[in-house]
């Protein structure tokens, strides 16, 4: 694999990991560097181990699901579309209080579920009979892609992010200026 086609590939599997962050820098209310270096490096770690993990899993077990990959494909794919289905129609609308997602299980089932495509391109490039070194240390630079998501957020700076009425008081004399025309 050259080495263009790797950074082609760890460009769209950065992509997951910067909307992620976008949204946890959005539900932060004080984001500080502690915040923005547990996320990053916890994305970068997973992302960078994830495709050798699934290179060494392609080596030992390629050949005994090579007949049967594509319907475990298929039920896990199915398994989650159907809870994601289930979901939509529950009338679950509690309002749950705010939870940090760069501390503890949630910063980890994050850093996996953003990282999972990286297993699946280790597997392949398993498959494919291609080293998985170069791109497993391409991948580390998802830690400037997951700051880079995290400073977008809209925090002032000092870090802290504006209220609902702040952004809309900072628009009012848009607003009365419209109403005179």
């Amino acid at each position: 694999m050259s080495g263009l086609a790797v950074i082609f590939v760890a460009f769209g599997l950065a992509m997951d990991a910067f909307a992620v962050s976008i949204a946890s820098g959005l539900a932060i209310r004080r984001l500080t560097a502690r915040h923005v270096f547990r996320m990053a490096f916890h994305f970068g770690l997973f992302q960078a181990l994830m495709p050798v993990i699934g290179w060494f899993a392609g080596m030992t077990v390629a050949s005994y699901i090579e007949a049967w990959d594509h319907w475990l494909a298929l039920g896990l794919l199915g398994c989650i579309g159907g809870k994601m289905i289930y979901e939509s129609f529950s009338d679950d609308d509690d309002e749950k209080p705010p939870v940090d997602p760069t501390r503890g299980w949630s910063l980890v089932t994050l850093s996996v579920a953003t990282s999972i495509d990286a297993l699946a391109v280790g597997l392949s490039l398993a498959m494919l009979r291609c080293q998985v070194w170069f791109p497993a240390f391409v991948n580390l630079r998802e830690a400037f892609v997951v700051y880079s998501g995290l400073r977008a957020s809209p925090h002032d700076q000092r870090g802290n992010l504006p209220r609902a009425n702040d952004r809309l008081r900072d628009r009012q004399p848009l607003a009365h200026h419209l109403d005179r025309l």
